[in-house]
């Protein structure tokens, strides 16, 4: 055991050997912080009142890692909750239905919705983008990761979850119990308005792999309706998927155009819009809940002056991040680069201004969340038909 110790040393001095003199850190400065590493090691193992296994105590090393970024997005991915985060891209998972981030404001740290998947058990319960989770399963959340807050609410369908829910403003909290089912992410819904021909209304819900065929389909569905106009509702979408934003997007934006520029360490990368796009005028729904993707989608209609925004300031999520595997099922999730929109606004923590602002009241807001659009009352859906109509 002990040389299988001495094994372990000698790589991490080596691994550390050879970051230094790549970045040009200090080597006496470094060595004296992998001293630190080697003592602390030693000591768990030689002192310890209970045993650890080394598998563990690597992984609580590389999870270290991650968690010095001090960043919400990125994160150690154990092979389950990897293998939830894969099946979630594609388009189905095990869960509630809820995408979920971190705010930090004046020092209290708290999970929140981004927005719940429409039709699903969060859904239904009736929690809302920028709800507070409080526990889960009777966990505190205030020190809990992303990832592991997405892996305690998904699960085997037909398997209960526990929620503490307490809405913005309010003292009370709400407890709820939700049935887990398979969450089949709906990529597009849409339909002309009856009230309003020639007008088209199209849901986007999330950004995955077949987002982009399915709106391809709809749009020619409706084209053959006689379409001559089209609302497209970002609310509550969370985003998703950056390839499917770009081929979203590519349906609206002029072919060669900007939709976004990537941002890393190193370059700037513009992704430009695929061609095939629908020459028809155009009005973007965006609230709070818009977010990542739906972001991206949003910012380049607006800067294309493609379309107009109607509704409020959306989430403010600028950043992108990349999974990378590694052995034994495990991967990284690291935040790696940060997007602009085609006029090189960072919207990171800022959010999109809509071209015209118009508020829901929550009572509403929450009824169109729960049942879809209501041109009765949905005060955003209106403004937009208003706007095709004139055009």
């Amino acid at each position: 055991m002990a040389k299988y110790w001495r094994r372990i040393i000698g790589l991490i001095l080596a691994f550390s050997l050879l970051f230094t003199l790549a970045s040009g850190v200090a080597v006496a400065t470094h060595f004296r912080q992998v001293e630190q590493v080697v003592k602390v090691i030693t000591l768990i193992r030689n002192q310890a009142l209970y045993p650890v296994p080394t598998s563990k105590l690597l992984e609580g090393a590389a999870k270290g890692m991650v968690e010095a970024l001090d960043d919400p997005y990125s994160s150690y991915l154990e092979p389950q909750v990897f293998r939830s985060l894969e099946e979630h891209v594609k388009g189905t998972y095990g869960g509630v239905g809820l995408l979920i981030t971190i705010e930090e404001k004046e020092k209290e740290r708290r999970l929140v919705v981004v927005s719940p998947f429409k039709g699903t058990p969060a859904h239904r319960a009736g929690i809302l983008s920028g709800d507070y989770i409080v526990e889960i399963e009777g966990r505190p959340t205030s020190n809990m990761g992303l990832d592991t807050a997405a892996s305690l609410m998904q699960g085997q369908p037909g398997t209960q979850v526990s929620l503490t829910i307490q809405r913005p403003g309010e003292k009370e909290v709400r407890r709820l119990t939700l049935t887990r089912e398979i969450i089949k992410i709906p990529s597009v819904t849409g339909e002309m308005l009856a009230s309003a021909p020639g007008i088209g209304y199209i849901s986007l819900t999330t950004f995955n792999d077949q987002t982009g065929a399915d709106l391809g389909r709809l749009l020619q569905e409706l084209q053959k309706q006689g379409l001559k106009g089209i609302i497209l509702d970002l609310r509550n979408n969370p985003g998703g998927s950056l390839p499917a934003a770009v081929e979203v997007a590519s349906f609206f934006i002029p072919s060669g155009r900007p939709v976004v520029y990537i941002v890393n360490q190193k370059s700037t990368e513009a992704l430009t819009a695929r061609g095939g796009s629908v020459d028809l005028p155009l009005v973007v729904l965006v609230n709070r809940g818009t977010a990542s993707a739906a972001e991206i989608v949003a910012g380049a209609v607006q800067d294309a002056g493609r379309g107009v925004l109607v509704g409020e300031k959306t989430f403010g999520k600028g950043v992108v991040q990349t999974i990378f595997r590694l052995n034994g099922g495990a991967a990284v999730k690291l935040t790696t680069h940060k997007y602009l929109t085609p006029a090189k606004r960072d919207i990171d923590q800022k959010g999109i201004e809509p071209d015209y602002k118009v508020s829901l009241d929550q009572r509403v807001a929450q009824q169109v969340l729960l049942h879809g659009p209501d041109l009765k009352q949905d005060l955003q859906l209106q403004k937009a038909v208003e706007l095709l109509k004139k055009k």
